[in-house]
């Protein structure tokens, strides 16, 4: 698979909808971890990151406009030891509960399946970094309805066992705007990320579509001693 640049694949796509990126920083350091949300109705835009713990949550910016919090309030982040997980719903709750009862990654989230927010039906995208005495994988997945048809689920889980430096693999709810939304397709992308936290917050805020982004989160994980760092920006101040 050709590697890709994050900045084109982002700014070629008016609505990727909710976005993560995993990874590993060029010199081999760090494990990266990105995820962004975008929004086409109101309710969907009144929202902005927040700090939880050592993750993160979502929040109405506007309580008062908020219409339905079902599938727009949630943890995009939570820790579980030393590992980051990453989702686009309240699975990230289901994997947590999961893996803490010492089911794998793939086992959490069979309980689940996509959004119920038909026509659409908005794949559930997840991601687990591992991080541990030095040693780095991640994995992802999305839980998507069979080319619309809610009747059945289609599952995919993608492994990185040995992160290579300087790459990093996207997956995204949408592959474009549209009425319904067409859902994502294929291998999670190849695409290249910096060493720098603040570059690739820039790079990533900057190349995301003005009228439909929401929020960012980024965070870079030491692998050498699980340190890290974060940064959250929200449209909405």
């Amino acid at each position: 698979m050709k590697k890709k640049s994050i900045t084109e694949q982002l700014k070629n796509n008016v609505y990727p909808g909710r976005g993560i990126i995993l990874g590993r920083t060029p010199d081999g350091t760090k494990a990266v971890a990105a995820y962004f949300i975008m929004g086409r109705s109101a309710n969907s835009r009144n929202r902005i990151f927040v700090e939880d713990g050592e993750g993160i949550r979502t929040q109405a910016f506007d309580p008062a406009k908020m219409e339905d919090p079902s599938l727009v309030i949630y943890a995009p982040v939570r820790v579980l030891g030393n590992k980051t997980i990453v989702t686009n719903g309240d699975q990230t709750d289901t994997i947590f509960e999961g893996m803490d009862k010492q089911l794998t990654f793939e086992q959490s989230l069979r309980t689940r399946d996509f959004e119920p927010d038909g026509p659409n039906y908005t794949p559930r995208i997840s991601g687990v970094l591992h991080v541990e005495s030095g040693a780095y994988s991640y994995a992802l997945s999305i839980l998507k309805s069979n080319n619309g048809d809610p009747s059945a689920c289609n599952r995919f889980m993608f492994a990185y066992s040995t992160p290579i430096a300087g790459e990093a693999h996207f997956i995204h709810t949408y592959m474009g705007d549209g009425n319904p939304l067409p859902s994502f397709e294929g291998e999670p992308e190849l695409v290249d990320v910096p060493d720098d936290i603040d570059a690739c917050t820039d790079l990533l805020w900057d190349s995301l579509n003005e009228d439909n982004k929401v929020s960012l989160f980024v965070r870079y994980i030491n692998i050498a001693d699980g340190t890290y760092e974060t940064r959250i920006v929200n449209k909405n101040r």
